[in-house]
């Protein structure tokens, strides 16, 4: 077995483990099986939609260069 194939099993096995985990809690009515779930979706989201800001705003425009070359003669 191929070392990402290792890693995808581990991955599996970690998803299965954490659904397993979560099922348990849930059974037990546990308000934090509910809250840690949504917390780290919410970070995600908040993360991903950081990330998409910051790439925005230091991305330097391709229009903005192309007004620059064609105004060198």
């Amino acid at each position: 077995m191929e070392r990402s194939q290792q890693t995808g099993v581990l991955i599996m096995a970690a998803a299965v483990l954490q659904m397993l985990l979560f099922l348990w809690a849930a059974a037990r009515r546990s308000y934090m099986a509910v809250a840690l779930p949504v917390m780290v979706a919410l970070a995600a989201i908040s993360a991903l939609a950081f990330w998409i800001g910051w790439t925005m705003l230091t991305t330097e425009s391709e229009l903005e260069e192309e007004l620059e070359e064609e105004a060198i003669p």
